[in-house]
């Protein structure tokens, strides 16, 4: 099994890698379906199912998918050219993407929420359909958002076809104990074996810069986030709170007034000026989810600006071991709230962090195993139920919360030799069987939970 850091992390936009980002995706591969057809297409539809339905406005996904018919692609984004283009279809009622003659769209009627059909491959559906000049259906596919921006079609779902295909590499661990019995037969860290499957596919000068890129937009997306105020879009009138903080941290370290606890301030506000970001529709790094998007981060700014000895050149360990773990996660449970809840999302992105920081602070692949393990089992049994379908609450402090548990479960890994109780496969097999079982209205649906208990108009 092999799925690259380049998977793991995408740059692309808010507020959701699976409602936002995936919808993008997948309408630009059916893009590229319709360009190779035969066909003389003259419009598209859409309809959303599951949880894309229930929680799209509140994610984008409406937005999301008309530029994707548009034409647009999330690492490509570019904000006011998708303002043009949306103004454009409110005007005219068509498309116009490369390739393709303009298409006929009016979102009123040619997108549609669906919330009684869930398809059958993932809580994530949504169909796409080209139409003929008398409005017949001549191309159709089923795509499935599986999280984290990773998309399959309907075909590709039912026959296991998943990212992380491909050539053999060296160190093709599936498990946790296959990664450590790897790593102690070749003497390598995580990291290690880790760079090496990524060298067997690309050169290491594509490695590294794509791995220093990585991290310059999730900095850049902590900096802007502790720059920015304001309220944030959707309706719920959530002011962003990581301009104030951040301002008020700075101001007791002036003033020597700083207590030893508020060190989970600054790797709160970290996170919060991330996940603010993207619940503003910004730019940011799947980590491994856009409403996750901000624990690995913090966790790694708190280790460069806080940690005694701390160096730039462990970024690429951090990423490298944080990727590794996430891997496993996603190929053995899941990333995705809307299929195992957020447990799925920030639980892994804890354990990502937990794992990078207790490897670049010297831990052994057992300790780091036991960092990601103490993470995640923590966060077991977390619910998915943003109110009002919006990444904005709990989602933006649960990031700040996420980090502090990432760096705790680290320290904790690094205080002991790497023996422990509960394994890190049998941690994730049971947050598999956790989001299996549990209810359908906790999964991203906004159904249950703080979603109907409090007010959100």
């Amino acid at each position: 099994m092999f799925l690259s850091v380049f998977e793991m992390f995408k740059i692309g936009i808010g507020p959701s890698s699976s409602h936002t980002m995936g919808p993008m995706v997948a309408a630009a591969r059916f893009l590229e379906m319709m360009r190779s057809s035969p066909f003389r297409f003259a419009g598209v539809r859409a309809s959303l199912h599951g949880s894309l339905a229930f929680t799209g406005v509140g994610h984008a996904t409406d937005r999301a998918t008309i530029l994707g018919l548009a034409g647009f692609e999330p690492e490509a984004y570019e904000h006011d050219a998708a303002e043009t283009a949306l103004a454009h279809n409110r005007d005219t009622h068509t498309l116009s993407p490369v390739g393709l003659p303009a298409l006929k769209f009016d979102p009123k009627t040619d997108l549609i929420f669906d919330y009684e059909t869930t398809l059958p491959g993932h809580a994530n559906g949504m169909r796409l359909m080209a139409t003929d000049k008398q409005g017949d259906v001549v191309l159709q596919e089923v795509f499935y958002s599986v999280g984290g921006g990773f998309v399959l079609t309907e075909g590709e779902l039912a026959k296991g076809i998943e990212t992380g295909t491909g050539p053999a590499v060296p160190y093709a661990f599936h498990s946790a104990a296959e990664m450590l019995k790897m790593a102690k037969l070749s003497g390598k860290s995580i990291a290690q074996m880790k760079e090496a499957n990524e060298l067997s596919r690309q050169s290491t000068e594509r490695v590294c810069t794509g791995i220093s890129r990585i991290w310059d937009v999730m900095n850049d997306c902590i900096d802007r986030g502790l720059t920015n105020d304001g309220i944030l879009p959707g309706g719920l009138k959530v002011r962003r709170r990581a301009k104030a903080i951040y301002e008020a941290l700075l101001n007791e370290r002036r003033l020597n007034q700083t207590a030893p606890h508020t060190i989970n301030d600054w790797i709160s506000v970290y996170a919060m000026a991330v996940n603010e970001e993207n619940a503003a529709g910004g730019q940011v790094v799947t980590a491994p989810t856009n409403g996750a998007a901000g624990v690995l981060p913090a966790t790694l700014r708190y280790y460069l600006d806080h940690v005694p000895g701390a160096t730039q050149s462990q970024v690429q360990n951090f990423l490298l071991t944080a990727a590794a773990i996430g891997g496993i996660v996603k190929f053995n449970a899941s990333i995705s709230g809307a299929e195992a809840g957020c447990q799925a999302e920030v639980g892994s992105a804890s354990a990502m962090s937990a794992a990078g920081l207790c490897a670049v602070m010297g831990g052994t692949p057992e300790q780091v195993e036991n960092a990601a393990e103490i993470a995640l089992e923590h966060h077991l049994g977390m619910t998915c139920d943003p109110i009002r379908g919006l990444v904005q609450v709990p989602c933006i402090e649960r990031n700040g919360l996420g980090a502090i548990k990432a760096v705790s479960a680290a320290s904790l890994a690094l205080r002991g030799d790497g023996t422990h109780l509960v394994p890190l496969d049998a941690c994730i097999e049971t947050m598999r069987q956790t989001g299996a079982d549990m209810s359908e209205k906790y999964k991203e649906t906004a159904l249950g939970g703080l979603a109907v208990n409090v007010p959100n108009c």
